[in-house]
């Protein structure tokens, strides 16, 4: 059916960030904008832009333009070629290795760098489908370590508590096993004591029975 046909080719391009969409970076450093593209049918003339704040292609004054890295992909076999990008801003993926990665670095963030920053691609293969991914990046003047103090407290709690349980369950296997081999021996002893010699007792079930009188 047409309409299922393009349906398939619009959800055929996929854009990602990775497993989280937020950045933390520290003033005055270099932070790494993962991006990565694929496509099921294979790209030709690929154009891929990265915005600040915006889903515009249009430029603003600096420090940061909206769009601050735009370039094109010929095919897989080739590198991306850059069209204009921000001075701040370089490009450290590749396409011509395994994934498709279209990432960049922002060079010396600023506390006004922080915000929104979106991966967009579009591919002219796919009927000039397009499709986006956002990462939000946050610019602190000190990194703060985090206090895992409470978590480990809980761990070695709950740690505790199940070797506790382990060792409660061996010692109740190992209490069983005693008693169920006292009680065999206990058995033993009875089945032992059955088969004595009665003799000396006149009880029947004696290893020789006395002879009859001789028949005169």
């Amino acid at each position: 059916l047409p309409g299922l046909h393009v349906l398939t080719i619009a959800f055929a391009l996929e854009v990602s960030v990775g497993k989280t969409n937020t950045v933390t970076a520290l003033n005055n450093s270099n932070v790494l904008l993962p991006c990565v593209f694929s496509t099921c049918i294979g790209f030709q003339d690929l154009v891929f832009t990265w915005y600040f704040n915006s889903t515009e292609l249009v430029a603003a004054p600096a420090p940061l333009p909206l769009q601050i890295y735009h370039g094109k992909i010929k095919n897989k076999a080739t590198e991306p070629t850059r069209i204009w990008h921000n001075p701040r801003v370089e490009f450290v993926g590749s396409t011509t290795k395994k994934d498709n990665n279209i990432s960049i670095v922002l060079n010396n963030v600023e506390f006004s760098d922080a915000g929104k920053y979106t991966c967009h691609v579009k591919n002219p293969k796919e009927r000039n489908a397009q499709h986006n991914a956002t990462i939000f990046l946050t610019v602190v003047h000190k990194m703060v370590e985090t206090d895992n103090t409470l978590t480990i407290i809980i761990l070695s709690v709950v740690g505790g508590l199940i070797g506790l349980l382990i060792l409660f369950m061996l010692i109740k296997r190992v209490v069983l096993f005693i008693i169920k081999k006292t009680q065999d021996g206990k058995k033993e002893c009875l089945v032992s004591s059955s088969g004595n010699d009665n003799t000396e007792n006149g009880l029947a079930g004696s290893k020789a029975e006395q002879k009859a009188p001789p028949k005169a």
